[in-house]
């Protein structure tokens, strides 16, 4: 099924006091990392590791460099997502995305503190990147109360002093997200507040050297996990007993496997639950001969997001010519599209020139004809031209930015829909497919 044409390096996560990912090899890892499956599998496929020390070093340059061109005096991150980028450190991921208890205040002269759980300030220190460990920028009701107010006053007036240090006279600070008692307070600081996403979007857009080998690793674990839960299903299916839950939970059980992290929805469902896309897995029972589409999610190994979708046509009997209609039209949608794709050319240009779905599929077609991924669904947006807004995304493609290229294919009032989606990096000269898994050759009319 895959294709390799890289440069190779044998894979050896036993190599003497580190690993092949160049981290100790002690068998007490404190960051999260790939398993011995996982190391097993890219050696077989000729994978070459990234090295983790270097990626490291590179996201804190760029992220740096990104606030010192803008003139800041630093970039507050309260996102998981975020803080993840710059210390490649984490701590509960999902809870801290909707209990805040993180923080992260990277300085324009490099000097980078976190603010973590009070008992877990260990959690970082693996990476000598981060320079100080605090506790305290936990700033929301639950864990504060009706006193939140105090515990921002004391929080805002240590990033200050930080700031004071490290960028005197400067107090311009930039801040991706944060609950309404920390931004008063940092406000009644003195703090001129600037917009921290639109810096973080951008560094995270382009992908240095060992964080591309990390998605190609991570890519290829995921497909294997979608391997098994395509043969699962069609093993289970014809047998009557197998719901879409089961089905997905198979996906889950592969990427954990793997050193893998979570799943950001339940993008999988069948025969009429397709149509109209988003509707969440659930309990239904897949029947025989019936179609099954999905959308990954998946936050995989070294928290590397792979965001692909297919659809599959489960059964014994030929899918419908309409059925293969539609999936060739979205293959060729997807394709077409991805041609476009090359350094230099400009965001609001591929929307323009962008592949025609045909009528019977519009008004259900996708939110996104493209967008960025990274460690999740990033920057940029690439609308379809009904939906274009001129001068959101007035930018251009840059080598190492990786866009998902998607397509849904979903007539209206319709019993099904065709769900294709592939993870695409921008090279120096064009673009690199880096999926590789198979379109159903059923629903390709090739089978």
């Amino acid at each position: 099924m895959r294709d390799y044409h890289r440069d190779i390096r044998k894979i050896d996560p036993h190599k003497g006091e580190l690993t092949g990912d160049n981290t100790l090899n002690d068998q007490d890892r404190v960051e999260i990392g790939p398993t011995q499956l996982a190391f097993a599998e890219w050696a077989s496929a000729g994978l070459q590791l990234p090295d983790l020390q270097a990626m490291r070093k590179y996201r804190w340059t760029r992220l740096t460099q990104h606030i010192v061109d803008r003139g800041y005096a630093g970039l507050l991150m309260f996102d998981p997502l975020n803080i993840r980028y710059a210390t490649d450190s984490t701590n509960m991921q999902l809870w801290n995305t909707h209990n805040p208890f993180r923080a992260l205040l990277l300085c324009a002269d490099g000097y980078m503190v976190i603010w973590d759980y009070k008992q877990s300030p260990f959690l970082s220190t693996f990476n000598p990147l981060v320079r100080e460990q605090r506790a305290g920028a936990d700033l929301f009701y639950f864990d504060r109360g009706d006193k939140v107010n105090v515990q921002a006053d004391v929080f805002s007036n240590e990033v200050r002093r930080l700031l004071e240090e490290h960028c005197p006279g400067n107090k311009r600070l930039a801040v991706d997200k944060i609950m309404i008692h920390g931004l008063r307070a940092l406000e009644a600081q003195g703090f001129d507040i600037m917009e921290g996403e639109e810096v973080t979007e951008k560094c995270r857009s382009v992908k240095g050297p060992d964080e591309i080998l990390a998605m190609r690793c991570a890519s290829h674990a995921c497909e294997t996990a979608m391997a098994e839960m395509e043969r699962t299903a069609r093993e289970g299916v014809p047998n009557g007993n197998m719901s879409e839950d089961d089905i997905w939970a198979v996906l889950h059980a592969e990427n954990i496997r793997r050193g893998g992290e979570w799943i950001e929805t339940r993008l999988l469902t069948s025969g009429p639950r397709t149509n109209p896309w988003f509707q969440e897995c659930g309990p239904r029972i897949v029947q025989n001969n019936e179609m099954v589409s999905l959308d990954t999610d998946l936050v995989g190994s070294y928290g590397i997001c792979v965001d692909i979708s297919r659809s599959w046509w489960i059964g014994d009997t030929p899918p419908r010519p309409d059925m293969i209609y539609a999936m060739q039209h979205g293959h060729e949608h997807i394709m077409t599209n991805m041609e476009m794709l090359k350094p230099g050319v400009n965001m609001q240009d591929l929307s323009r020139g962008c592949h025609r779905l045909d009528d019977q599929f519009q008004v259900q077609k996708y939110g996104c004809m493209m967008h960025g991924v990274g460690l999740c669904d990033e920057w940029p947006l690439i609308a379809y031209p009904d939906a274009m807004v001129e001068g959101a995304f007035d930018y251009e493609l840059e080598p190492g930015m990786v866009l998902c290229v998607e397509a849904l294919v979903s007539p209206e009032k319709g019993d099904f829909s065709i769900k294709l989606e592939d993870q695409v990096l921008i090279t120096e000269t064009g673009f690199e497919n880096l999926t590789t898994y198979p379109f159903d050759p059923r629903l390709m009319g090739e089978a």
